[in-house]
């Protein structure tokens, strides 16, 4: 398994780095038998540090888990535990969607783009419609079922996911709606 561990504006020392792959190491191999990349990014926050961890899988899924502490040990014990609750928590839906899928998540390619923010302080109104493109760059979208989306959108932590559905190759997506419950929409189911 490939590790990248990094810190913004701060620091990393082989003793940290060597502690994040090995209980990092142990928490994966409980859950997952087959991580392929971990990236633990350290940071500095207002009361403390804070720890993202993102593990892909060999399968196309993506779990990950943002933790916080007064010290960065402390910060990385709490974003593993974070990680490790979600893959005990979808240990048997992983199990069976490794069961289920035969082969890898498909990903194709998509252009992403940002768009200025539109502050509209001073401004009577705008000259155009057109929005101002800040960055474009290049986003993977898989090919999943309903299901498995759900699931990878839950594990990544993401309050969306844009999938292609593998039942009809439309674009589709799920969302985190405010009440709590999943969203799905589907384009091609009018009604």
């Amino acid at each position: 398994m490939r590790y990248q561990i990094s810190g913004k504006q701060l620091d990393i020392g082989d003793a940290l780095q060597t502690h994040v792959k090995t209980e990092l190491g142990e928490t994966l191999d409980k859950y997952s038998q087959r991580p392929t990349d971990a990236f633990v990014v350290f940071s500095r926050g207002t009361p403390g540090y804070r720890c993202e961890i993102s593990v892909h899988l060999s399968t196309g899924l993506t779990a990950a888990a943002k933790g916080a502490g007064t010290e960065v040990y402390a910060a990385f014990e709490d974003c593993r535990e974070h990680l490790d609750k979600q893959l005990r928590r979808y240990k048997r839906r992983l199990k069976d969607h490794q069961r289920n899928r035969l082969e890898p998540v498909e990903f194709g390619d998509a252009g992403m783009y940002v768009l200025a923010a539109d502050t509209g302080i001073g401004e009577s109104e705008p000259e155009s419609l057109a929005p101002v493109i800040v960055a474009e760059m290049e986003a993977k979208v898989p090919t999943l079922s309903v299901g498995e989306a759900v699931m990878q959108m839950e594990i990544a932590g993401k309050p969306m996911l844009v999938f292609r559905n593998e039942k009809h190759g439309g674009v589709n997506v799920v969302h985190r709606r405010e009440d709590g419950n999943v969203g799905w929409i589907d384009p091609r189911h009018i009604k």
